[in-house]
């Protein structure tokens, strides 16, 4: 199967429409996997019907069965048309920045780290309607499906990519700008038991390498990135990249756009100071 091209044209309609192509695609490829297909993508009209029908049946279980879940996310997507918006715009980022990927279809039924990411939005639509009982629930079953725990409270932004997925954590009065690209086992947690404000804030475009910590109530500025296997407990200034344990500034400024071109090389000069 041919490499994805990332065609100029955007918008969800755009989106739908590739998505649509490569069901079609796949149901001719491989027979078998027609009804899913079918089920899953080609039987709605537009995007919002295929994704609520996706998160249900990943989430269903002996509390609520899919038609259940699937009613809420209708509901959400109803009230408030943004997240339909950004479930595209999340689609875009994947198609934009994984090497890996065919086209659109991979992240939409088989990438963990997207469908956790759609999943956790009906529960923080939950979150904000005042329904936290049942926006934990969602959060449990997106944690013991996909393994990552993402707190409904967090706010996070739209074209974000979570690659690989596994081990996420994200606490609740953390906060995630747009664009940010993120890899396996990253945590943006506390540094105790304080309450209140206590989860860092990542700016635009930042790219967290696989398992950094970002600690405490700390920022990390925009198109900052941060290497892998960091542990973070000071600002971060934009631009900048950060390594080690503790974490020090190794290059400033760093690539512009780090969350897009996934570039987690260091620069070869190292400033020996402590953030």
């Amino acid at each position: 199967m041919a490499k994805l091209e990332v065609v100029a044209e955007t918008g969800t309609d755009s989106v739908w429409r590739q998505l649509r192509a490569s069901a079609e695609a796949a149901s001719r490829e491989e027979p078998q996997l027609g009804s899913q297909m079918n089920a899953v993508i080609l039987s709605h009209d537009d995007l919002a019907g295929a994704l609520s029908f996706q998160i249900a049946r990943k989430l269903a279980d002996g509390e609520m069965s899919a038609m259940s879940v699937r009613e809420v996310c209708l509901s959400a997507f109803k009230a408030d048309a943004t997240m339909v918006e950004a479930a595209e715009a999340d689609l875009q980022a994947v198609a934009e920045r994984d090497p890996a990927i065919r086209n659109l279809l991979q992240p939409f039924l088989y990438f963990k780290g997207f469908q956790a990411l759609q999943g956790w939005r009906v529960a923080h639509w939950l979150w904000g309607q005042g329904r936290e009982t049942l926006a934990f629930h969602f959060q449990s079953r997106i944690s013991e499906l996909f393994q990552l725990d993402i707190h409904p409270a967090a706010q996070l932004g739209k074209g974000l990519f979570l690659d690989h997925g596994t081990g996420i954590v994200i606490g609740e009065t953390a906060v995630v700008g747009d664009d940010v690209s993120m890899l396996h086992n990253v945590t943006l947690g506390g540094t105790g038991a304080e309450r209140g404000d206590r989860h860092p804030k990542i700016g635009k475009g930042v790219l967290l390498g696989a398992g950094a910590k970002v600690l405490g109530n700390i920022h990390v500025g925009d198109y900052a990135k941060v290497a892998s296997g960091s542990v973070v407990l000071k600002d971060v200034p934009s631009g900048c990249t950060v390594a080690g344990v503790p974490a020090r500034l190794v290059n400033c400024p760093t690539n512009a756009e780090p969350a897009r071109t996934m570039d987690h090389t260091l620069a070869e000069v190292v400033y020996d100071f402590v953030i």
